[in-house]
């Protein structure tokens, strides 16, 4: 199996030649690893090659492993990247230094009142529910311009918009809208591409991409 090192850098290299027909610079790109379902002696070796962004879905499973990795490696920057129920607000702002998935009234409220508790504000990814499919979250794009005028009222910073395609159709056009919808609302971040598709959302515009399999191989 390549190590954890080639990986990374393979998914670098390819990141860097998807910025070149957009004219970007590679750096102007957040990878983050997906560390999600993978423990810590699976994590440990991105971090000794240099990686220092890393993704969880669920606060608990950051919380069990995270606490003694960042003991070690204080410079890492934790993503939330799942989504949030509301009861977990305080945790999630304790714990992470972005958060992806702020989609819902009921959230927002939480996580305002979680982060004047502590005194800190976390930038949050508005997600956008970008293929209207009724079982995933993310705020309807209808809804978005209002939306986001609460999440600025209520002072929290906004990253910019993030996404997840419909599985198995081209992702492109929805990579596109998010783009066009995040520059009609004046907002640069663009938190989109996973391990399948993040060469395209390179292209796309995207600012920060989500890869997991590509740097830890298949899940255990």
């Amino acid at each position: 199996m390549e190590n954890a090192a080639t990986r990374l850098a393979q998914v670098e290299t390819n990141i860097a030649r998807m910025c070149i027909p957009s004219r970007r610079k590679p750096e102007d790109i957040t990878l983050i690893a997906v560390s999600k379902t993978h423990p810590a002696e699976r994590i440990e070796p991105l971090l000794e090659a240099g990686h220092r962004v890393f993704g969880e879905n669920r606060v608990q499973e950051a919380q069990d492993k995270w606490p003694a990795l960042r003991e070690r490696y204080p410079d890492t920057e934790l993503h939330l990247i799942g989504q949030l129920q509301s009861n977990k607000a305080d945790d999630a702002v304790a714990m992470f230094d972005c958060i992806h998935a702020l989609d819902r009234a009921s959230l927002l409220k939480a996580l305002a009142k979680a982060m004047d508790k502590a005194g800190k504000r976390v930038p949050c990814f508005v997600q956008v529910n970008i293929g209207d499919e009724a079982q995933k979250g993310g705020c309807p794009i209808a809804e978005l311009p209002e939306f986001l005028a609460k999440v600025r009222d209520a002072d929290i910073p906004i990253a910019g918009l993030m996404c997840l395609p419909p599985a198995d159709i081209e992702p492109a056009p929805f990579f596109a809208l998010l783009y066009k919808l995040a520059a009609d609302n004046a907002l640069s971040g663009l938190s989109m591409g996973m391990s399948g598709d993040y060469e395209t959302a390179v292209q796309l515009g995207a600012t920060h991409v989500r890869v997991g399999t590509a740097l830890f191989g298949a899940r255990h």
